[in-house]
């Protein structure tokens, strides 16, 4: 019986992290959860303005999938993100995004919206 695993991709925001993994091996009742970490994540995958930015994030995550079997990708956005300084309704449209886009491009591995607001608590989005 091997661990169980995700992939978080995640802001580089320390704040954001211990509460994030927290909740994704609670939730998701995983062992141990692969972190990538990008200034503003969701908002690199939604506007894809950077060719170079977009295929590192999935040559990062294909390996947690392929290599470390992850079942499930979270994608994380958060209040007051240097990356993505854009409203909470704008990050959330941005998560949207994100996650149809990685959706597409692994079907059968599920894909979580993940919200850490101004206390840091972590809420799940549903698109």
């Amino acid at each position: 019986m091997g661990d169980k695993r995700a992939v978080c991709l995640n802001c580089i925001d320390g704040r954001v992290q211990i509460p994030v993994i927290e909740w994704i091996k609670r939730e998701c009742k995983v062992d141990h959860v692969d972190m990538i970490t990008e200034p503003g994540p969701a908002r690199v995958l939604a506007e894809q303005e950077s060719a170079g930015q977009v295929e590192s994030i999935l040559k990062r995550i294909d390996i947690s999938v392929e290599k470390h079997d992850s079942k499930g990708i979270a994608v994380v956005s958060h209040h007051d993100c240097a990356g993505n300084p854009a409203d909470e309704q704008e990050k959330h449209n941005h998560l949207a995004q994100a996650v149809r886009f990685l959706r597409e491009r692994y079907p059968g591995v599920t894909v979580l919206a993940l919200y850490v607001d101004h206390r840091w608590d972590v809420k799940e989005l549903s698109f």
